[in-house]
């Protein structure tokens, strides 16, 4: 999975926070790389949803609801063209299975939204990130991998093969190249990226 270390450096006119992610299984953890969903934003629509009740406790007369960004990303797969990357994780509970939505000082500290909650997407900047597939070599394009994370490989084009053997065969997706690795990976599997989108 992917993730990103304090080492960040981005212009804040870069962060996108228009979205929330949706679709996908929780954790999601910062540095995955997100798609827009559906329509995208909209002018014309209210910006916020309900997502129902805040707690669940059922007093009568009592009105506790959640609301929630209205515009969808979900996380990119391979061929997706990506919005950015996160840059805080979404999750629910804290590391002691506590609910976030009732604390939102842990959640601010642990660089966390929850569901529904608006996402800080960034477009391009220099990241010390986790989660690279393969074996890159320094200023090596990087492209858009499966669930979200960044790829060494770019699918190949098989037009070619085709007009060969003139049986039709399923192309592959291209990859949306996403930026380039400015160092090796270390140890634990981190490198610094540039991310160009």
């Amino acid at each position: 999975m992917p993730t990103l270390r304090p080492f960040r450096d981005y212009d804040e006119k870069d962060v996108i926070n228009l979205f929330t992610v949706s679709g996908t299984a929780l954790p999601i953890n910062k540095g995955t790389l997100v798609t827009i969903a559906g329509s995208g934003f909209n002018n014309q629509q209210e910006p916020f949803e309900s997502l129902g009740a805040f707690g669940g406790f059922t007093e009568p007369n009592t009105v506790a609801l959640r609301y929630g960004t209205v515009p969808k990303c979900t996380v990119a797969g391979t061929g997706d063209i990506p919005l950015g990357m996160t840059l805080f994780d979404m999750r629910e509970t804290d590391e002691n299975g506590l609910l976030l939505k009732y604390n939102p000082r842990k959640a601010a500290e642990m660089e966390a939204v929850i569901s529904g909650q608006t996402m800080p997407i960034i477009a391009r900047g220099i990241f010390l990130y986790s989660g690279i597939t393969g074996s890159p070599s320094v200023n090596a394009s990087l492209y858009v991998g499966p669930a979200g994370v960044i790829d060494d490989f770019v699918s190949p084009d098989q037009t070619s093969l085709y007009l060969v053997t003139g049986v039709p065969i399923p192309l592959p997706k291209r990859q949306a190249k996403v930026g380039k690795l400015l160092g090796q990976k270390d140890a634990q599997g981190f490198a610094l990226i540039k991310l160009e989108l």
